[in-house]
Parts: structure tokens; C-alpha cells; sequence
């Protein structure tokens, strides 16, 4: 189960399990059937769903019909997001809802729904799409931060509830990634390419493929079967280094 599978890291991430033998619910508010057509192409089994994943009744309706065509889901990815670029003090009530209604009230409600029935088989694994923005503060995104940092604390809190009981719960906190969130956020002048090469000890951004590897990883319960509970930056040193951007770029002619 993949939401978010529209575009960008969901849809990497659902051709990464496809190459490994998934089947895949694709979920978006936007039609995943260039997804689901992906999926296709590599000889995967894929079964695309227009889910508002902030609407309960959207996700209720989701949770029934994978169990009434598949029994359960194996593995739940939680991608589905929204940013938000504005100053705290210029961020309304109204905007700041739709944030934490999409990235964190979405992935509990799927959490809970998708969560159960791992539960009631006894095995499972959830892989929820934080950020590094949820383990540091970034200026101007007030309700994304909370948001990121909500879904990292979801993430512990689940973990410590299901790992007893065969369920393991993760998330991956991705740098900042190549997608069309990317183009959009820069359209709008938050940033440029440099900045963030230039905080990024790697010297470049992530690719969807590099998350989308992660997640595999924490899906698979024959790579990642006592792994349970972490918070897995996928973010080229970001959260590792606290140099100041000079010594940063020196250290790298070094």
C-alpha cells in the first residue's frame, strides 16, 4: 500500500517494489494511473485507487476494499504529502490545518486502518515519509516541521505499541529530493539548487531512487527484521554536520 503514488518519490517507490515482486495498491488524490501503468510494465500486479488520504471516510473505504481483494496489506507506505513555504507569522489557521491533516492525520488514519489488519495477522511492516525537517527545524515551514516532527513521533509511539505483537513500524527522513515538490517549492523562490548542495555533505540532492531504496529496505522483513522504531535519515550527512557552509565547501577541496 503506497500513497502519494501519483508522482514523484511515491512513484519511485512503487517501482522499486514492483522490481521486488509486490503487489501494489497505489493511492493519490490524483489519478496513479501513469503509476499504475509503471507497475504494469515491469510485470507487477497493481491496483490504483483516487484516495483523499486526509478524508476518513476515503480511508476507511480504501482499508475495506484491499481487505476484500487482497485479505491484508503487508506493508504500509505512508507518502502522501503536502509543503507549505510561508513565514509562522504569516501562516493561516486554514493552511496550517491542510498540512497536518494531509502529512500526519492522513498517515494515522491509515496507520490505524492498514495497522490492524497486520495486527490481526500478527505480522507487518509501516514505513512512514518524514524528513529530515522532521528531526531539525527549517525556517518558513512552521506547519510542515510540525507536521514531519508529528510523523516522527507517530512512528516511535506505534513501534513501541505493535513491535510486541509482530508488527514493526519505521520511517525514512529524506533530504531534499528531485521531484516536482522540488520545481514547485523553487518556483515559488524558497530556494536554489545551491543551497542545498551546498548544506549537503554529499554535495548534491537525493534522487527518488535513493529513498525509495531505503524504504524497500525497511519493508523487507528478511533485511530489516529487528529494525523497528527508527527514524532513518536519508539525507547525504545533512543532520551529521553542523559546519558552517565555508568550512563546509573548503573541506571539500581538501
Amino acid at each position: 500500500m503506497v500513497t502519494g503514488a501519483a508522482r514523484g518519490l511515491g512513484r519511485a517507490i512503487a517501482a522499486t517494489l514492483a522490481r521486488e515482486g509486490y503487489v501494489l495498491v497505489l493511492a493519490d488524490v490524483a489519478d496513479p494511473a501513469d503509476t499504475a501503468a509503471d507497475v504494469r510494465a515491469l510485470g507487477g500486479e497493481v491496483w490504483p485507487s483516487r484516495t483523499d488520504v486526509s478524508a476518513e471516510a476515503d480511508v476507511l473505504a480504501l482499508a475495506s476494499g484491499v481487505r476484500e481483494r487482497f485479505g491484508r496489506a503487508d506493508v504500509l507506505v505512508n507518502n502522501a504529502g503536502v509543503s507549505l513555504l510561508a513565514p509562522a507569522e504569516e501562516t493561516t489557521a486554514e493552511a496550517w490545518r491542510r498540512v497536518l491533516d494531509i502529512n500526519l492525520t492522513g498517515a494515522f488514519l491509515l496507520c490505524r486502518e492498514f495497522g490492524t489488519q497486520m495486527l490481526a495477522a500478527g505480522s507487518g511492516s509501516v514505513v512512514n515519509v518524514a524528513s529530515i525537517a522532521g528531526l531539525r527545524a527549517v525556517a518558513h515551514r512552521a506547519a510542515y516541521n510540525a507536521s514531519k516532527h508529528g510523523l516522527v513521533g507517530l512512528t516511535s509511539t506505534l513501534a513501541a505499541e505493535w513491535g510486541g505483537r509482530g508488527v514493526r513500524v519505521n520511517a525514512v527522513c529524506p533530504g531534499w529530493i528531485k521531484t516536482e515538490m522540488d520545481a514547485e517549492d523553487q518556483a515559488n523562490g524558497g530556494y536554489t539548487d545551491a543551497d542545498i548542495v551546498n548544506q549537503v555533505p554529499m554535495a548534491r540532492f537525493a534522487s527518488p531512487a535513493d529513498v525509495a531504496a531505503a524504504v524497500a529496505f525497511l519493508a523487507d522483513p528478511a533485511r530489516s527484521a529487528f529494525i523497528n522504531g527508527v527514524a532513518l535519515p536519508v539525507d547525504g550527512g545533512w543532520t551529521a554536520d553542523a559546519s558552517w557552509t565555508s568550512l563546509r565547501l573548503r573541506a571539500r577541496e581538501a
